[in-house]
């Protein structure tokens, strides 16, 4: 079987901790889609790691770790993620599998990206510009370079012709992107070059036969599930299908082989980019949960946008996921507020709703909360679910008679250690 872990906010939930922290129960990690637009951070023995596109399992010595062809992989980036690493003297080619179905990022997709949103205009959607949109738009247009290409003999001249189309496509944008063609295909080249060491593999075979030898596998999600591109915030998403289902396509898993569903969420609420927030908050409270839990994107640095807790849409993709297991993090952020609301349903054109509909923005949407008393304590240094204050279990205990599922896991800071299991 296959566990799957999921972000079920708009990203950056904390995924990356927890697949640490759960590694060593597994013998696999497999990602299973998006790409360089992820940014899972670790944080264990005084340091900090961030990673794009690498699985969260890299550091542990056992488990090995699996790039599915659901992940779009950006060539340059991926060999700036393993050169961060080199000291930790891990043996990539054995730990590290690359599915030869993955799809590759060229220097001109990021070009198309950049030049796609900035004539937008104040439309944009809030893309990290790493060339993921029209990489996943090639992959469907049935033009894609993909890794298994590059053992062929005419992969230059599939790379030759696709950048040629999208410099053609750049003439449509009215906007003016600088680049230097030359020096980006170099750098792509070299960093081809080192990829070309990793060890590529058919992942759909690789996984099935490592289930039928007794293997445990968890499969690991980026961004969350309300950035999913059918089940999202569309437009406002990203372009992979970041909900269970995406582990099936993205590693060639069989719904029936899926186990545990870990859906990960944040206390509150924070979104980066643009897009609809109904509980997003512009008061003090609000630069309160950005300051004390330090929310800039792993990945693009941009500050994130703080709120409440939204439970009509928690609830909505926990009966997407299908999720199993809750893990509550950065429940250490909201000590020290005095009470804390709880979105618990909107009003939707006039009527009141509990469930998640088409349209969230501004002019159709008010939220209905509920209020709960806060704590004090420091929960940074609690190593036991027995320390945790009552109106924290009564917080927890609340969100569970809600989403019907069991939070086991709270986090009460961003180091590995600062995890307690219920």
């Amino acid at each position: 079987m296959v566990d799957l872990l999921l972000g079920l906010q708009w990203g950056d939930e904390g995924k990356g901790k927890i697949v640490d922290v759960l590694t060593k129960n597994y013998d696999i990690i497999a990602r299973f889609q998006g790409g360089p637009n992820a940014g899972h951070t670790l944080i264990f023995d005084g340091n900090k790691h961030v990673l794009h596109t690498i699985p969260s399992g890299i550091f542990h010595d056992k488990a090995v770790n699996i790039v599915g062809n659901g992940v779009v992989i950006d060539p340059v980036i991926f060999q700036k993620e393993i050169d961060n690493l080199s000291a930790y003297g891990i043996d990539f080619s054995k730990k590290l599998l690359i599915s030869r179905k993955a799809h590759l990022i060229l220097p001109t997709h990021r070009l198309l990206d950049a030049a796609s949103e900035t004539s937008k205009g104040k439309a944009k959607i809030g893309s990290t510009l790493k060339g993921i949109g029209p990489t996943y738009m090639d992959k469907t247009g049935r033009n894609g370079l993909r890794v298994g290409d590059l053992e062929l003999d005419d992969w230059k001249d599939k790379f030759n012709a696709l950048t040629e189309k999208h410099i053609k496509m750049l003439d449509f944008f009215d906007v003016d992107i600088q680049f230097d063609l030359d020096e980006l295909t170099s750098e792509f080249f070299d960093a081809i070059s080192s990829l070309k060491k990793l060890t590529f593999i058919d992942s759909e075979q690789y996984l099935f036969d490592a289930m039928k030898n007794g293997k445990t596998i968890l499969a690991e999600g980026a961004q969350g599930s309300l950035l999913d591109i059918d089940f999202g915030t569309y437009p406002f998403v990203t372009s992979s299908n970041t909900t269970a289902a995406g582990a099936c396509t993205g590693l060639g898993v069989a719904p029936n082989k899926i186990g545990e569903v870990f859906g990960i969420f944040k206390a509150y609420t924070t979104r980066v980019g643009s897009g609809p927030f109904p509980t997003e908050l512009f008061d003090e409270d609000g630069a309160t949960l950005a300051e004390v839990g330090h929310e800039f994107g792993a990945t693009t640095g941009r500050p994130r946008r703080c709120g409440w807790l939204d439970l009509v849409a928690l609830k909505y993709a926990v009966q997407v996921n299908g999720v199993t297991q809750l893990m509550m993090m950065k429940g250490d952020v909201l000590s020290g507020f005095k009470q804390i609301k709880v979105c618990t349903s909107y009003t939707y054109k006039g009527e009141k709703i509990d469930y998640f509909p088409f349209n969230i923005e501004p002019e159709n949407i008010q939220v209905n909360y509920e209020t709960l008393d806060g704590w004090d304590d420091d929960l940074t240094k609690m190593d036991d679910q027995q320390q945790l204050p009552q109106n924290l279990i009564k917080y927890i205990e609340f969100l569970e008679a809600n989403l019907e599922v069991p939070i086991k896991i709270v986090s009460v800071g961003p180091d590995r250690k600062q995890t307690i299991f219920r």
